[in-house]
């Protein structure tokens, strides 16, 4: 029998707005060409909310994360609002870890401290290279000096908690290139990074029109090797594309609860939620465009996830994460028995795919290497 009252809770913001839409975009964003009433957003944020507190039966949230778009474009008093009419409806965990995205042209945000003033306390700055051609590249409207000042200035403002994402795999990039941009963040003292690779996806300027990429062969030289030097300098992979540094090991705590199949409300245009109540779990998301947000934050697709369909639901994101999870964890946050997913956890585990040794579900080295393959494993037949 589920328990959603036992189960981790978070809330997503999703700030739909950015002054220009990058080429290997897939997120729903989109260009402020004219005036945003923000105010109006935030009052509509703020109503959606309001709908989704039956869902939080009495649990506190331990993670916020604002995502985009680029969240640092709300204006820092709405930012105040927002937070005020948060904590009115929802009691925040002592420790929540509120997370907001940021891009580094100063154009782009607000004195740093300012964020920590409304409760902001872990940013995550997107710089995806410190190379000026693979910016210009990546259609970024920041170079390399800002973004080495947004992230100085992150730190002296106070923040504790900052990510930098970077991106590898980048039109006509080598190796030598992929490692300097880590070496410049780690000489900043950046203590964790989301190091992901490039991928293109549809409904992308890249999809139709795709650059020159590095072939697989330098793809493996450039994750092998930046592994390597990530390592050297005290840096764990926790995660598929996250990286902390081990004496200062702070692992995004919102992603974790993703990751773990914990519940999370959603707020915002095209934002996706997920939410479990004694007769199931339920997916969702809202409407995609501002302009219809503004007017009905209703949820659209709400589906609920079937038995068939939690092994794979809840493996693709248990095993992103090189420690797995505790077994306990698939009775917790499914409701379902261990018998279901036994048979192929023991199929896998006799491939050495598969490490279930101590107390956790986690990929072996060599599964982790091959983790597509080995979710494949938990599809429901059809």
């Amino acid at each position: 029998m589920l328990n959603p009252t036992a189960m981790p809770l978070s809330l997503y913001i999703h700030i739909p707005w950015c002054v220009k839409k990058c080429p290997y975009c897939d997120f729903n964003s989109h260009e402020s060409r004219t005036q945003i009433d923000f105010a109006g957003y935030v009052d509509a944020l703020l109503s959606d909310l309001s709908t989704q507190l039956a869902w939080v039966q009495g649990r506190q949230i331990q993670s916020i994360f604002i995502g985009g778009g680029t969240p640092s474009l709300l204006p820092i008093a709405q930012y105040a609002v927002l937070f005020d009419g948060i904590r009115q409806q929802l009691r925040l965990d002592h420790h929540c870890e509120i997370t907001m995205e940021a891009n580094p042209a100063t154009i782009e945000h607000a004195p740093f401290a300012d964020y920590l003033a409304v409760g902001i306390n872990r940013l995550s700055l997107g710089v995806q290279s410190f190379a000026p051609d693979k910016l210009a590249a990546l259609g970024r409207i920041h170079n390399p000096q800002q973004a080495i000042t947004a992230i100085q200035n992150a730190q002296a403002a106070g923040f504790g908690k900052l990510n930098v994402d970077l991106m590898h795999g980048l039109p006509t990039q080598s190796v030598a290139e992929a490692l300097a941009d880590l070496q410049q963040a780690m000489d900043l003292g950046v203590a964790h990074l989301s190091w992901y690779q490039l991928t293109i996806e549809p409904n992308t300027v890249f999809y139709r029109n795709t650059p020159v990429l590095p072939d697989d062969e330098v793809l493996s030289d450039i994750f092998e090797q930046g592994a390597k030097l990530l390592q050297q300098n005290g840096f764990v992979q926790y995660e598929v594309s996250a990286w902390s540094k081990q004496g200062d090991f702070q692992p995004s705590q919102h992603n974790l609860n993703y990751w773990q199949f914990g519940d999370y409300l959603a707020i915002g245009a095209g934002a996706h939620g997920k939410v479990s109540t004694a007769d199931g779990i339920y997916r969702f998301s809202k409407s995609r465009l501002p302009k219809d947000y503004l007017i009905n934050q209703s949820p659209i697709g709400w589906q609920a996830i079937s038995n068939d369909d939690l092994p794979f639901e809840f493996m693709m994101n248990a095993l992103r994460l090189k420690e797995g999870v505790p077994k306990d964890d698939w009775h917790e946050r499914t409701g379902q028995d261990w018998a279901v997913i036994e048979p192929t956890l023991q199929a896998l585990q006799q491939r050495g795919l598969i490490d279930l040794s101590g107390k956790t579900i986690k990929c072996s080295e060599q599964g982790f290497l091959f983790l597509n393959h080995v979710l494949q494993q938990f599809l429901a037949e059809t």
